[in-house]
């Protein structure tokens, strides 16, 4: 993530674990396909930006062994940092605002992160500066203005209650300079920077457990900011909250759009 304090969804609440290991649920096997594809082995050098938890960069210190090398950076490190013990090294790092923490890489790695950043063009050059000639760059970034429902199904008051509150979740990531259509931007922008070989996918959950988890834990983060502005009362939030804990409605997220290329 970036540091600002604007950010709505910061590492220091208590949901944010729980929301880590929602993500992991539901995205790690997308993330670690492509970087499968990509041919990781022994001794390879990676980065892995606004690290969140431990699931990618613990996978990554598998993978790359004791010769290689992870480097796990994030505005605040204190979910990521119980990994960090060779080969994976933890640092404090904006990566908005600040040079790479190295160079020579052959995997650069940012996972829902970007789309957060005030200053994502900045990021995404140094990134790919950060590479070696060669390396990979993988970005995984969401596009909520593209399905911007909780409940693409919404057959009921329920569902409609869902994505009202979602609408006003959406609102506030806009405040915060967030960029709802930055996932489709991807292989435009990678391609922009100079990237060769672009491609890209997106992977889009409709229904699942963590899901219902990562709407939960989202939805309690937020609750004071949602109320504040206007956008729900708290009656309306325990009825949400309550509806999600009933596993009785089809709960979906935004896509998440993965774009990779090779550095020239």
């Amino acid at each position: 993530m970036t540091r600002t304090d604007g950010y709505l969804l910061d590492n220091q609440q208590n949901e944010a674990g729980q929301r880590f290991d929602a993500f992991a649920t539901l995205f790690d096997p997308t993330t670690f396909r492509h970087i499968e594809r990509f041919g990781i082995g022994s001794g390879w050098r990676c980065w892995e930006v606004g690290a969140g938890g431990t699931s990618v960069v613990s996978w990554l210190a598998k993978k790359v062994g004791p010769t290689g090398r992870v480097i796990a950076t994030d505005i605040d490190t204190s979910w990521a940092a119980s990994a960090a013990r060779p080969p994976v090294e933890v640092r404090v790092h904006d990566v908005g605002a600040e040079e790479p923490p190295g160079e020579g890489f052959d995997l650069v790695h940012a996972r829902l992160v970007l789309v957060h950043v005030p200053d994502r063009e900045r990021a995404l050059r140094s990134m790919v500066k950060a590479l070696r000639p060669g390396g990979r760059l993988l970005v995984e970034d969401a596009d909520p203005a593209l399905q911007p429902l909780l409940c693409p199904d919404e057959h009921g008051p329920e569902q409609q209650l869902a994505n009202r509150l979602r609408n006003g979740f959406r609102s506030l990531l806009a405040d915060r300079g967030a960029d709802l259509a930055y996932g489709r931007k991807l292989p435009r922008l990678l391609r922009e920077v100079g990237l060769s070989g672009v491609e890209a996918d997106a992977y889009f959950p409709v229904t699942s457990p963590a899901c219902a988890a990562l709407e939960s834990a989202t939805i309690r983060q937020i609750r004071d900011q949602l109320v504040t502005a206007g956008l729900a009362t708290h009656q309306d939030i325990d009825r949400h909250l309550a509806n999600v804990a009933s596993d009785s409605m089809d709960l979906a997220t935004a896509p998440m759009i993965s774009a990779w290329g090779r550095k020239r």
